[in-house]
């Protein structure tokens, strides 16, 4: 059974910085893939917007909103996935879901995806 369990959310001002983890288990296919998404706030009739994944291959890939700001990375042997955000400004304030899944189902939102129960980050002075 797969599952994901995010961390790290939390309270940060204007300008600050979180490391988001996920912990994933039970993904035994290799070709799929993982990434990070996210729902704002005034945004949640939107679905979840995509931030960055990481391709099988270990490739990172970003959403063209998210770049220079937030860096994906993974640990294969802790089983873990990671997002650094920095310069976190007030509309970033949201729930961070990270997802596992077939390659169509991360990058383009068709099929099944695994979901973790997110982690909420505000970001207000």
């Amino acid at each position: 059974q797969v599952k994901l369990v995010e961390s790290g959310g939390g309270s940060v001002q204007p300008g600050g910085s979180l490391r988001l983890s996920c912990a994933v288990s039970g993904v035994t296919d290799s070709t799929w893939y993982m990434g990070w998404f996210r729902e704002t706030s005034g945004k949640e009739g939107e679905g979840r917007e995509p931030i960055a994944y990481i391709e099988s291959s270990g490739v990172p890939k970003y959403a063209d909103a998210m770049k220079g700001r937030f860096i994906i990375s993974k640990d294969n042997v802790k089983n873990t996935l990671y997002l650094q955000m920095e310069n976190l400004q007030p509309e970033d304030t949201g729930m961070y879901y990270c997802a596992a899944g077939p390659r169509n189902a991360i990058v383009y939102g068709v099929g099944a995806r695994h979901w973790g129960l997110g982690t909420q980050v505000t970001v207000s002075s």
